[in-house]
C-alpha cells in the first residue's frame, strides 16, 4: 500500500520523508552503509523484508536517484545498486539515528558505534555548523524561513514560538 504523497508539500522535510519515511527505506539505507549492494545482501541485512517490498522499495529509491541501479551479470540477468551522491548524503542521518538510539533504546549498551579509519578511535555523531564547527541545538539555533519559502511558511515560522528547551 502506498502512502499519501507529501512531494506537493512545501516542506524539505515532508519531501524527504516522502522518498525514505517507510522504515524498510531507511534499514536498505543503512544496509547500503555496512556495503550491500545486491538483492540477496539487501534481502539477508533486513529481516523480515519480503522480495516484493525490497523490489518495490528498491525502484523507488531509483526513482528517486538515492541509488543507481547498475547491471552486474547478464545471463542470469542481475543487478546491484549503487548509492548515488545523494544516497551518500544521507550517511549523516543514519549516524545520527544510530547516535540516538544508542543513547535512548538501547539499554544494553551501544550495539553499533562509528570508528575513524585513520585515527582508529570511536566517533561520537553530533549535529554541527559547517560554517562554525558549533553544535547545533534548539537554544541556540532557530529555524527562518529560505529563500524558497512560501508567505504560508514565513506566516507560520512568524508565529512559531521556537523553544525547545
Amino acid at each position: 500500500m502506498k502512502h499519501k504523497s507529501f512531494d506537493q508539500l512545501v516542506c524539505p522535510i515532508a519531501r524527504s520523508l516522502d522518498q525514505v519515511g517507510e522504515w524498510w527505506s531507511i534499514l536498505i539505507l543503512r544496509e547500503a552503509f555496512y556495503g550491500a549492494r545486491k538483492f540477496d545482501e539487501f534481502q539477508k541485512g533486513v529481516e523480515g523484508i519480503a522480495p516484493n517490498t525490497l523490489t518495490r522499495r528498491l525502484k523507488e529509491l531509483v526513482e528517486a536517484g538515492i541509488f543507481e541501479r547498475r547491471r552486474y551479470s547478464e545471463r542470469p540477468e542481475r543487478y546491484e545498486y549503487i548509492l548515488t551522491q545523494c544516497g551518500r548524503d544521507f550517511y549523516p542521518v543514519i549516524g545520527a539515528l544510530l547516535e540516538w538510539g544508542n543513547t535512548y533504546f538501547a539499554p544494553e549498551g551501544d550495539i553499533v558505534q562509528l570508528k575513524n579509519i585513520k585515527s582508529q578511535k570511536m566517533a561520537v555523531p553530533f549535529f554541527a555548523d559547517r560554517n562554525t564547527g558549533k553544535e547545533i541545538s534548539p537554544q541556540e539555533y532557530r529555524i527562518v524561513a529560505g529563500p524558497g519559502a512560501t508567505d504560508a511558511v514565513r506566516e507560520k515560522i512568524a508565529a512559531s514560538r521556537q523553544n525547545l528547551d
